[in-house]
């Protein structure tokens, strides 16, 4: 079978699986559960279609691999598995809609968008197989980019980690937590690091099929596209909640690049984040 339609095939049943189980256990989040894991799928499935004979396809599976493992851990230890494991902005977007306007926004979007962009950012993938040029020195550095940005994710998440783990011990201790999101390390220079190094990553798997195929101008960037704009749309939702709980996030909005790391706006974050570095 051609592999990018077998990939329609993994796609269908991906959508169906999500929107059944959605509908059965009444949480929203079984896209957040296979984000991790399907693009590796599909990446395998073009390079198997080449015999495993082309250095560059094994070259992007063995990079996308690492993401899965690294982002499957991370969702894994934060209980994104586990029952009850929902996406708490899908909590606060149910609560702002009719049931029957939720019942659409979890089929369209959730399962079916979300489904469909996660076939689309592998897709750069089905450049590679339809222009398989030897590997060379672009593809080197394309190569090291992404373990670049892959290692700014994983240090971004395990900040954010060691955050959350210090503010539970704080609040299991009757203490009040202060301050009360992380603004430290790779937090200072951006309020989502891990949202740029994420979004990098599926701009450097385009890279490899613009690579393959000598230009830039491919059809296949469409999934990069969609997955920036989707973080867009997110990152404006996810703000909107984090601001209603902490009115102080305001200062720290004004202060700091919203994805792309640079540096603050102006110097120190108050009294608070000072003594949580310094407790660090």
């Amino acid at each position: 079978m051609d592999p990018f339609f077998a990939c329609l095939w993994i796609l269908a049943g991906a959508c169906a699986l999500t929107w059944i189980l959605s509908l059965i256990t009444g949480e929203h989040s079984w896209v957040d559960r296979i984000w991790s894991i399907v693009p590796v799928v599909y990446v395998w499935v073009f390079a198997g279609a080449a015999g495993l004979a082309d250095a560059r396809l094994n070259l992007v599976a063995a990079l996308v691999t690492l993401w899965g493992i690294r982002l499957t851990f991370n969702f894994a230890r934060k209980g994104g598995y586990a029952p009850g494991g929902e996406d708490y902005r899908w909590e606060t977007l149910r609560g702002r809609m009719a049931s029957w306007q939720f019942a659409l926004f979890n089929l369209f979007f959730i399962v079916i968008y979300q489904n469909v962009l996660l076939l689309l950012i592998t897709l750069p993938a089905l450049t590679a197989f339809q222009h398989r040029t030897p590997l060379g020195i672009l593809d080197v550095v394309a190569a090291l980019l992404f373990l670049a940005f892959l290692a700014g994710e994983t240090v971004a998440d395990q900040q954010q980690w060691n955050f959350q783990s210090w503010k539970k011990a704080e609040v299991s201790a009757g203490r009040t937590p202060s301050p009360r999101f992380v603004q430290t390390g790779l937090f200072r220079f951006s309020r989502h690091p891990n949202f740029f190094f994420e979004q990098a990553q599926w701009w450097v798997v385009f890279l490899f099929g613009a690579i393959a195929a000598g230009s830039l101008l491919q059809w296949t960037v469409i999934g990069a596209v969609l997955l920036t704009g989707l973080f867009v749309g997110s990152t404006i939702f996810t703000e909107s909640i984090t601001l209603s709980r902490y009115p102080e996030y305001a200062d720290y909005r004004r202060a700091t690049s919203a994805v792309v790391p640079w540096f603050p706006r102006r110097a120190g974050r108050g009294n608070a984040a000072r003594m949580w570095s310094e407790s660090r």
